[in-house]
């Protein structure tokens, strides 16, 4: 049976956008085109560099 990785949200991945201005915070996807939470979680993801070598040095699913 497969461990969930712990790594994998929309806050690590490479297509994640931060969208701030004057009314409050936004979280987008540049891939899928459309508003997500940092904790969501789509099958298309893709880690950001940083987040790939932490889960090489953990042993981690990808």
């Amino acid at each position: 049976m497969n461990q969930p990785n712990r790594f994998h949200c929309c806050a690590t991945c490479e297509h994640y956008r931060v969208q701030k201005n004057e009314t409050g915070t936004g979280y987008h996807c540049s891939r899928l085109g459309y508003e997500t939470k940092p904790t969501y979680q789509f099958n298309c993801w893709s880690p950001k560099p940083q987040v790939q070598r932490l889960m090489a040095g953990k042993n981690e699913p990808s």
